[in-house]
């Protein structure tokens, strides 16, 4: 089993149901995008450079979704959180619920124009 599937698959439920819902929905808006784990984490690049990551945090009880140029993006800067941060900018999911499959693919498709 690769690494970057490996952390997937071990993280507790509620957070791989998250990060599996938000793997199909990134690998069908970006079927060129590759899976690697860099950083402990598991990483999609796109065209050969870092696009976007996925992060369990268990101590704040979330999914980070954090794309690599966020601070760039334009749309839907109400669901973007940026803290701490200088580049990047994520969307979080506390549940599958929290998952908005529309605000998701827009984000997507401005990040790849950015990329």
């Amino acid at each position: 089993m690769k690494p970057a599937e490996e952390y997937i698959l071990n993280q507790p439920e509620l957070y791989r149901d998250i990060i599996l819902n938000l793997q199909v929905i990134i690998e069908k808006e970006l079927p060129d995008a590759v899976l690697l784990f860099k950083w402990k984490i598991p990483y999609y690049y796109l065209n050969d450079k870092p696009f976007c990551f996925l992060n369990a945090s268990h101590k704040g009880k979330y999914v980070d979704l954090a794309f690599n140029k966020g601070y760039q993006l334009q749309q839907h800067l109400e669901f973007l959180v940026g803290e701490k941060r200088n580049t990047f900018k994520s969307l979080r999911y506390f549940s599958i619920e929290d998952i908005n499959v529309t605000v998701l693919k827009e984000i997507i498709s401005e990040a790849k124009s950015l990329h």
